[in-house]
């Protein structure tokens, strides 16, 4: 690596608020302002025990999380290092390179500096690749970036590309990053589901039941259970009113597995005791063989049957109208996504 450089991301603070200060004055800085100012020759050691007496509340994790962010700044950084700092507001990425060693100022908002001689002008964010943003989305004041990530910083700064090209740039970036996002988007929620489908694969069977019945209610359904010891399970009967007597008049089968899907049999004998019943719900953790979906298809009743992806779809599109005890069985928090 002789005559080589490393490349280090450096944030600005919350929101990249001292970005400014960053470039008027010349420096790239960073907080942990109690450790007052830090000696050359200190060892790793001795930093992480001036962190425990600075910051005593801090667990261990933040505390070594700290002290390794802090010691690259102290040791690791070099003259000739390059700097990348961003501000978020501006959503641009400012270049430089290190040109002193550690130094320490108490009339700064972050005591600990280097100076740095800063390119004018930043790149802007949206010029870059998809693989460029998720690399520099780190949320870590301090992380090592490759050099690849530099050049294509350098390749889509202002100094290097004309106003045209950085329109052409943005154009082509705009409809990758869409077609990312997409395919991003698709996959978190395949995902999601698989992990939604996880934590209902782990209640018991009683749970299990109960999270039908609570799914139900958020239709604006009144249920009961009906107890059948024979198979640990308890059908549930449904209705619009509290007797039972509304239509439609919904009788439910709720299987709880790990393994085997209903079979041909197993819906034949639930359609057998739709006496009473004008309409069937068989829901199950795994899923249904194709004779099983052809005994639904031709009975005389209308039988809806519910997998575990047909059950999450429910869950997550009626989860806003669950009463708290179920959604405390499947607890989920909602995301925003760009559309």
């Amino acid at each position: 690596m002789e005559d080589r450089y490393r490349i280090w991301m450096v944030r600005a603070g919350q929101g990249g608020y001292l970005i400014e200060e960053f470039l008027k004055d010349g420096i790239v800085a960073i907080g942990w302002n109690e450790l007052g100012e830090l000696d050359s020759d200190l060892t790793y050691d001795q930093l992480k025990q001036k962190f425990k007496e600075a910051y005593p509340e801090d667990s261990n994790g933040r505390v070594y999380q700290c002290v390794g962010q802090t010691w690259r700044f102290l040791k690791e950084f070099k003259e000739g290092d390059k700097i990348v700092s961003y501000d978020s507001s501006a959503r641009e990425y400012y270049l430089g390179t290190i040109e002193s060693d550690y130094k320490y100022d108490d009339s700064l908002e972050y005591f600990h500096y280097r100076k740095v001689a800063w390119m004018d002008g930043g790149t802007q964010r949206d010029t870059l690749s998809s693989d460029a943003k998720n690399s520099l989305g780190a949320i870590s004041t301090i992380f090592e970036l490759s050099e690849d990530i530099w050049e294509e910083l350098i390749k889509n700064h202002p100094s290097h590309i004309s106003d045209e090209e950085l329109m052409d740039i943005l154009e082509v970036e705009k409809i990758i990053e869409e077609q990312n996002l997409n395919e991003l988007k698709d996959d978190i929620i395949s995902r999601s589901k698989e992990f939604i489908k996880d934590i209902i694969s782990k209640l018991s069977w009683q749970d299990t039941e109960f999270l039908v019945a609570g799914l139900l209610k958020s239709l604006g359904y009144k249920t009961r259970m009906t107890s059948r010891g024979g198979d640990l399970g308890s059908d549930i009967v449904a209705s619009p009113d509290e007797l039972g007597l509304e239509e439609p008049r919904l009788r439910v089968e709720v299987k709880k597995r790990s393994k085997d899907k209903i079979g041909a049999e197993e819906l034949r004998n639930f359609i057998g005791g739709m006496r009473g019943h004008h309409k069937g719900v068989y829901v199950t953790t795994t899923g249904f063989s194709k004779e099983a979906v052809y005994e639904a298809e031709r009975a005389n009743f209308a039988i809806t049957l519910i997998d575990s992806n047909r059950l999450v779809e429910l869950l997550v599109s009626n989860y806003e109208a669950l009463e708290p005890e179920i959604k405390a069985l499947v607890p989920l928090r909602k995301i925003y996504w760009p559309v």
